[in-house]
């Protein structure tokens, strides 16, 4: 008796060992880490691919959608460079929040998300970008295409969630947002991640 394809002996690595997505860098894979309910900050281990604690969440912010990265990309000398304000990437897989209309309430979870802008966040004077996407096959967001399209409001509790979830008195200058942009941009970082993961990993 033969096993079905595909098949692994063992658990993949969500970083290195699921696809990209299946047709980037417009619809890409989001593992997720964290959902909207939680307050304590999960992190993939590198090493081991398990979902690790970071932390609990210094503030009282929570996330507005789920969140998570995007599989073989990341973020280094490409991904930085593609803004005239030049910042090295965080040397970390591409980060993405994904949109979905029903409460997805499990972390660990893969999906496929429809890419339609980003955020640019400087951290530590690192580019840290946070890629805003769609739940694929979310019906009720199935128009949206672009970050314009956003009710405004959700794109501003994005970024006051980034700007404010790592706020530290005395160091508040060190995490911001420095633009938002559109899925065209988006896309090009999304493609230049999966190049500097090439780059990095082969």
């Amino acid at each position: 008796m033969a096993f079905p394809k595909p098949f692994y002996r063992w658990r993949p690595h969500p970083w290195h060992g699921l696809e990209i997505g299946p047709n980037p860098p417009r619809i890409v894979h989001a593992y997720i880490e964290i959902t909207p309910f939680d307050l304590v900050k999960y992190e993939v281990d590198k090493v081991t691919g398990y979902l690790r604690v970071d932390r609990p969440q210094r503030s009282s912010s929570q996330p507005p959608t789920l969140y998570g990265f995007i599989p073989r990309t990341y973020c280094g000398a490409t991904v930085g460079s593609l803004f005239p304000e030049k910042h090295e990437g965080d040397g970390d897989p591409l980060d993405i929040c994904v949109i979905s209309e029903r409460p997805i309430t499990k972390s660990e979870v893969v999906l496929n998300a429809r890419v339609v802008g980003g955020l640019r966040m400087i951290d530590n004077g690192e580019a840290d970008d946070k890629i805003i996407a769609i739940l694929a096959n979310d019906s009720y967001w199935e128009n949206v295409n672009d970050i314009s399209q956003l009710p405004t409001v959700l794109v501003e509790r994005l970024r006051h969630y980034f700007s404010t979830y790592k706020l530290v008195p005395g160091k508040e200058n060190l995490t911001y947002i420095e633009s938002v942009y559109d899925h065209e941009k988006a896309m090009q970082i999304v493609q230049a991640a999966i190049e500097d993961y090439i780059q990095m990993y082969g």
